[in-house]
């Protein structure tokens, strides 16, 4: 596990944000710009079938598609969900089946397809490095997503919300088109073999298989030194540097280390023992990057001083132009930004069924506000924060805290359990304008920001629109000349 020169290395990173916040404009606006431009890997392959579905304007992703190495796979997916011209505004998305520890080889298919659709167009036109993340707690789409953006050449893949420990192993093997295997957390008693996932490229490859495929960087999102020496330790192959998260950043944040406790807010109180020693991790060998709170010259300056090799930013993106988040949403938080300053965001210990804290803006219309998502009827039909538990008999089934309260009861779940949980993936389809229409009824959003939200009006100084560059000169200010990569 040899340091990569830094010569080679990408000094600001651009956040992974999902749903689809982090989509291949993005991406690309950043990459071709010499940065690390990085697609949200998170419910790619919904997505994925909500833009054709919605008459893929532009027709982007039916170019991408045409690129695709399986030509029956795509015409399968064009003939199953695109829609010329979009869907009526009023009808309800056709939904792909929920993942489970076993699939077919349809459903396989078609996330393989969708990830590598979204690296494919992120990295086209320019010799920039893309990436993709993923959360390690979405266990069972993770294979699949990894090989599609493998096959894209994707030169990154970065992971947090869990302990990423197998993931090593699994880009070695799928680099090779090899069968790859992981084990899949099940709550409950262990059964008689371990559980796992497995995934075998083999299979989607009836005439044989392709030349080996390049074998991306891997950067996991760590809180703390106790894990990345762990990870350094047990990982199954190569890690190639770190991503250091504070609780300041967006979406799902580590709990705090010890005993747990609340602000006046409710919101959990981070102390020392959170902050992680940049000696220790210096001492690894590996480079780093650090995140959260970091979006200014002057955090990027404070970063290299301490010997990192730049920085990831994710909530300035995320309000740019080019990021996938609804314009006439993302219009409006910037607005209100620009005459206040920023917004309000709260780290929500309930709302995430994962049960890890998480980031959201408290912005009236949404459904951050507790009166407005418990008028939600509640329904589990995406299903990526499900988590896997024993039934009798020894089957594996599946529950999340944020489905119908009595079903999750049947399922061995509690009420307490399942108080103050928050449907997710369906409130984060809508924030990037694919809201699900359930008897003429639009599903609300609940974005999610960093902290820097509250302060993104310095960055704004009265605008209420920018675009990716803007970003990237506001940071590298004083601190690198801008680069620009030659076109592919």
């Amino acid at each position: 596990m040899t340091a990569l020169a830094n010569s080679t290395l990408p000094m600001i990173i651009q956040g992974g944000m999902g749903i689809g916040v982090s989509n291949w404009t993005l991406a690309r606006a950043v990459a071709e710009r010499g940065h690390l431009g990085v697609v949200s890997g998170t419910c790619i392959d919904s997505l994925f079938i909500r833009r054709l579905q919605d008459g893929d304007p532009g027709g982007h992703l039916r170019r991408a598609i045409e690129a695709f190495p399986l030509p029956d796979v795509s015409r399968a997916a064009l003939e199953a969900y695109f829609i010329p011209g979009g869907k009526a505004p009023d009808a309800s998305y056709k939904l792909l089946s929920m993942w489970r520890q076993k699939v077919n080889a349809v459903r396989e298919q078609i996330t393989i397809l969708s990830s590598f659709v979204e690296v494919h167009l992120a990295k086209e036109g320019h010799d920039g490095p893309v990436g993709i993340n993923l959360l390690t707690k979405v266990q069972m789409p993770n294979l699949a997503t990894l090989y599609g953006a493998m096959l894209a050449g994707v030169d990154y893949v970065l992971m947090g919300a869990g302990i990423p420990r197998e993931i090593p192993g699994v880009l070695d093997g799928l680099s090779e088109h090899r069968g790859v295997s992981m084990r899949l957390d099940v709550e409950g008693p262990a059964g008689e073999a371990p559980d796992l996932l497995h995934f075998d490229p083999s299979v989607h490859w009836p005439e044989g298989l392709p030349a080996p495929l390049h074998r991306p960087r891997f950067l996991p999102i760590i809180a703390s030194v106790s894990l990345a020496k762990m990870l350094q330790k047990k990982a199954t192959g190569r890690i190639d540097g770190w991503i250091i998260e504070a609780p300041t950043a967006g979406g799902h944040n580590a709990p705090p280390r010890g005993r747990l406790e609340v602000n006046e807010k409710g919101e959990p109180v981070y102390g020392e023992r959170d902050v992680v020693d940049l000696d220790e991790m210096a001492a690894l060998g590996l480079p780093f990057w650090l995140a959260g709170s970091t979006g200014t010259a002057e955090g990027l300056q404070r970063a290299l001083d301490a010997g990192a090799a730049g920085i990831q930013v994710g909530t300035l993106f995320a309000y740019a132009d080019e990021s996938g988040i609804d314009a006439e949403l993302r219009s409006r938080v910037l607005k209100r930004a620009a005459r206040q300053g920023g917004l309000p965001v709260l780290t929500d210990l309930r709302a995430s069924p994962t049960g890890f804290p998480f980031k959201v803006v408290e912005m009236e219309g949404t459904n951050s506000e507790q009166a407005q998502y418990e008028a939600r009827t509640r329904i589990c039909d995406l299903g990526y924060l499900r988590t896997a538990y024993r039934m009798e008999g020894g089957r594996v089934g599946y529950r999340c805290p944020a489905e119908p309260v009595k079903t999750y009861e049947a399922k061995g779940g509690t009420q307490a359990q399942a108080e103050g949980r928050k449907c997710l993936c369906n409130a984060l389809m809508a924030d990037v304008g694919h809201p699900q229409v359930r008897d003429g009824e639009a599903e609300r959003a609940i974005l999610t920001s960093g902290d820097e939200l509250q302060r993104i009006g310095v960055f704004l100084q009265g605008r209420t629109s920018y675009t990716a560059a803007d970003v990237l000169e506001y940071l590298s200010a004083g601190v690198l000349a801008p680069v620009q990569v030659a076109n592919a």
